[in-house]
C-alpha cells in the first residue's frame, strides 16, 4: 500500500453512508467513489478528520474480504 497526497476537493465528491450506520448520531461511515479511487471519512466530523484514499484494486480486496 502506498501513501502520497492528493489534490482532490472530497467537498465534490458524492458521498454515502455506511447502511449499517444508525440513525441515532453512532458509529457513521461514508464512502465516495472518485475515478481512481475510493474515499472514506466518519461522518460524525466529516469537516474535520482527514478523508482516507484507497486505491479501486485495494477496496475490491477489501470488500471481497467482508463478504466471505
Amino acid at each position: 500500500m502506498s501513501v502520497e497526497q492528493e489534490t482532490v476537493n472530497v467537498d465534490e465528491l458524492r458521498w454515502f453512508k455506511s447502511s449499517y450506520s444508525g440513525s441515532d448520531g453512532g458509529d457513521c461511515v461514508e464512502v465516495a467513489a472518485g475515478l481512481d479511487a475510493v474515499f472514506v471519512r466518519d461522518s460524525k466530523a466529516a469537516d474535520n478528520d482527514p478523508v482516507l484514499r484507497v486505491g479501486r484494486g485495494e477496496w475490491a480486496a477489501f470488500l471481497a474480504l467482508t463478504a466471505e
